[in-house]
């Protein structure tokens, strides 16, 4: 039996502080006094405050160590500067490992990529850039050789495609990925994170056994499964929430991530209206197939995720969920009809967003979604009309940090000087924390001895501090991940 006791700590909004008892892994207790059982370890905390161990419930975990690697290409204003970012490094590489930017955002570029743009400035060092959003790669000619793919003149590759290179880049030792990762998680931590759901595109769970048998125990990781793999999943006896075998308590079967539409950044979000330049974006998976998997994952004990961005995608999700008579999830529900709003609530549909997506893509909203975007990332007309929310990054489209992700549900800015975007659909900072603790807005006795520790109430902060709150210490079962100098 293990026991700890987090001595003088306050839930946001308490006066007086209290005790927290931990044993074997959970909350055993909340007292107050100063007396202790003998020999029991006390962690004296002098008044800070302690809140729920925060997720982040949209993650593509071995992307985001790949991408905190990478040649950072956000800051590119267009595609000329993109290029000649990337062309003074690929002078310098080695032909026989390709040059990868990431980050960048076509949508907003008023310039068009050419692949003969990319070839002046890279030659034959192989060259791949990868959208902010993942959904679209930018590849020179010798990128092209290498990887057996003819992209038209554009040198762009979106939606499947696009993935499949970018799953190709992804395959380096494990040796190499693997210490990046923990790399990653280790980061997480320090910022409150308990767990992640990861929707990396491969047969996810494989990965996390290995690195958890080799010492990994920073994060719980709820490891979802895409369609291809589900009869697989369902054959090893797999279900979401189960724990896998081997997984030390740290790893689960996540949700069946299923791909319906493609992205905002990509003008491939199927919308019901138009885009500005034509076409309505695509449906990448049929209604009737959509319904087909939702049933399957019905009864084989799994549930759901829905990858839908658009209106007309959300529609279709929405229907498919009502037809199969389930619940689940819809991931990132960025842009949604007013008449569905309210079928979240009823159909039991947790609305699995990103809140900082709302402040990357603003100008791209207002652009695409020209006088509509009152209902585009709807978090506050989601909770009235009865969703469930859920508050995640989609790291690496957005960093792997839930402070930020609170920040921009509750304040719709970034204190730039530009002023909120829509900040009628801000919630409040209780509602966001819940959000990013599955529910848990409280600790109560029993609960998993999952914890922040803050210097500060998040609850009183200015919000130009929120996004940057600092954390004083993060625990997993009861035990420290993160510690800034307290234990």
């Amino acid at each position: 039996m293990t026991e700890l006791v987090l001595a003088a700590v306050r839930q946001p909004g308490d006066a007086e502080p209290r005790n927290l008892h931990l044993r074997d892994g959970a909350v055993a207790g909340i007292s107050t006094g100063e007396e202790f059982p003998a020999g029991v370890e006390v962690v004296e905390l002098e008044g800070r405050f302690v809140i729920p161990g925060l997720w982040d419930e949209h993650v593509h975990m071995t992307q985001w160590a790949l991408h905190t690697n990478r040649l950072d290409l956000s800051g590119a204003a267009s595609a000329g500067e993109a290029a000649a970012v990337v062309g003074s490094r690929a002078s310098a590489g080695d032909p026989s490992v390709p040059t990868v930017g990431v980050g960048f955002r076509d949508a907003l570029w008023p310039d068009v990529p050419t692949l003969e743009m990319l070839d002046a400035g890279t030659g034959n060092q192989p060259t791949v850039l990868i959208s902010h959003d993942l959904h679209c790669v930018w590849l020179n000619s010798a990128a092209a050789r290498r990887y057996c793919v003819e992209p038209d003149a554009t040198g762009l590759l979106r939606e499947e495609p696009a993935f499949a290179l970018t799953r190709e880049l992804g395959k380096l030792p494990d040796s190499v990925v693997d210490v990046w990762v923990r790399e990653a998680a280790l980061k997480a931590a320090a910022r409150g994170v308990v767990g992640v759901v990861d929707f990396e595109m491969t047969w996810n769970s494989g990965p996390w056994l290995r690195r958890i048998a080799h010492g990994f125990d920073a994060l719980r990781v709820d490891a979802g499964v895409y369609p291809e793999d589900l009869e697989r999943a369902v054959g090893s006896g797999m279900r979401t929430g189960q724990e896998v075998d081997g997984g030390k308590g740290l790893l689960r079967t996540g949700p069946l991530k299923i791909l319906i539409d493609g992205s905002l950044n990509t003008r491939t979000a199927y919308c019901v209206d138009p885009y500005p330049h034509g076409g309505h974006g695509l449906l990448t998976v049929s209604e009737e197939e959509l319904f087909g998997l939702l049933v399957r994952a019905k009864e084989a004990g799994f549930v759901p995720a829905v990858h839908a961005i658009g209106d007309a995608a959300n529609q279709v999700a929405l229907d498919a969920f009502e037809r199969a008579g389930t619940g689940g999830r819809i991931e990132h529900a960025q842009f949604v009809q007013a008449q569905d709003l309210r079928r979240f609530g009823r159909l039991g549909v947790t609305a699995s967003v990103q809140p900082v997506h709302a402040l990357d893509d603003r100008d791209a909203a207002e652009s695409n979604w020209r006088g509509r975007t009152d209902r585009a990332f709807p978090l506050r007309s989601l909770l009235d009309s009865g969703a469930t929310l859920s508050l995640g990054s989609d790291a690496p489209v957005a960093p792997l940090d839930p402070w930020a992700a609170i920040a921009a549900a509750t304040t719709r800015s970034r204190g730039d000087g530009r002023g909120p975007w829509h900040p009628e659909q801000a919630i409040t900072r209780q509602q966001a924390l819940a959000a990013s603790a599955r529910g848990r807005g409280r600790i109560g006795v029993g609960d998993p001895a999952d914890l922040v520790v803050l210097d500060t109430d998040p609850f009183s902060v200015p919000d130009a501090g929120l996004a940057a709150m600092a954390v004083a210490a993060t625990l997993l079962a009861g035990r420290f991940t993160f510690d800034a100098g307290l234990a």
